[in-house]
């Protein structure tokens, strides 16, 4: 209920007063059973914007630390990503992650859409990056379709680092659905997840026209700061298994 009371009454008017958005592609989310809407992450704007297009009610995971905070200003915080529907995952990696992944896949299987971003975090300089291979495994073992969408401008609303949102013209774009149910029962086949994570990326760069950096967003991040504090590391190699890449996305990050 307070999903809706949000999306229609309290927030959704607003932001589609100040925010005129123009969408393309909307008929290409199905109106019933679970689908994947795998999105480019430039703003946390982007998980009001995209949502307030889509007919259908849209569950993100969100990290852990909305649902923690202690006091009251916690207990306002988990009240709310309750309320509209969220489920908090634990980004520290191992058994936390893998309940995170098993709560998508069946959130899916009952018929749901998810929200993911497959970068797993926000792009730190509005380049589309490398994908975590948990989108591969959830459309795997949830049988579900994969929308790639791409929400375009929200990094000029709403700027890393900026607690303001600026008033801004934006475009939600939602591709054609991906099946990949001709890898059906290669669940955990790291070669077959990689694959299908990369032509979701692909789908999203040519939808976004974003520029791909083939380096996870949050090893990106590392080597901005540290390129800021004036060191220049060595990029290592991406780090592999079930902690690095299919850590499942956050809802911001």
């Amino acid at each position: 209920m307070l999903y809706w009371l949000m999306k229609w009454v309290f927030i959704g008017p607003l932001l589609k007063t100040l925010w005129p958005t123009k969408v393309v592609g909307a008929e290409n989310i199905p109106e019933t059973g679970g689908a994947i809407l795998a999105g480019n992450h430039l703003a946390v704007a982007d998980s009001f914007f995209m949502p307030l297009r889509v007919k259908r009610k849209v569950t993100f995971p969100a990290k852990s630390e909305y649902f923690t905070e202690p006091g009251f200003k916690g207990l306002l915080k988990k009240w709310f990503f309750t309320g509209v529907g969220q489920f908090p995952i634990d980004r520290s990696g191992g058994n936390a992650a893998q309940a995170a992944l098993d709560t998508a896949i069946r959130l899916v299987k009952d018929g749901h859409l998810l929200g993911i971003y497959p970068e797993g975090t926000r792009s730190p300089d509005g380049r589309l990056y490398k994908g975590k291979t948990g989108v591969a495994r959830i459309a795997l073992e949830s049988r579900g379709v994969v929308i790639p969408v791409a929400v375009i401008g929200t990094d000029k609303v709403n700027p890393i680092g900026s607690r303001m949102w600026w008033p801004r013209r934006l475009e939600v774009r939602f591709g054609k659905p991906l099946d990949f149910s001709r890898y059906e029962g290669l669940a955990g086949d790291r070669f077959i997840e990689r694959s299908i994570t990369d032509e979701i990326m692909y789908a999203l760069m040519e939808l976004s026209g974003q520029e791909y950096v083939d380096i996870y967003a949050a090893k990106a991040k590392e080597l901005l700061a540290a390129e800021a504090a004036g060191v220049k590391p060595a990029v290592p190699a991406q780090a592999r298994g079930l902690d690095a890449d299919r850590v499942p996305e956050t809802k911001a990050g």
